[in-house]
């Protein structure tokens, strides 16, 4: 499965949905998904376009929904 592209955004930031579950993944994965705030399916969160930001998104984006704000 090709990994999710972040999309370009101005400097608002983004809207996070967790769309899959943490369970099965590594537990890396799982401290990444709580550094973003992000601890139930369906939750949504709002973070900033920062570089480490967009380094969780791609860690992770394979159990998320990355819009722009």
């Amino acid at each position: 499965m090709p990994t999710p592209k972040i999309p370009k955004v101005t400097k608002k930031g983004f809207v996070i949905t967790l769309r899959r579950s943490p369970i099965g993944t590594p537990q890396k994965h799982r401290l990444v998904l709580c550094g973003l705030g992000l601890r139930k399916i369906r939750q949504t969160v709002t973070r900033p376009n920062t570089p480490q930001v967009r380094g969780m998104i791609d860690k992770v984006g394979y159990l998320l929904e990355v819009q722009p704000q």
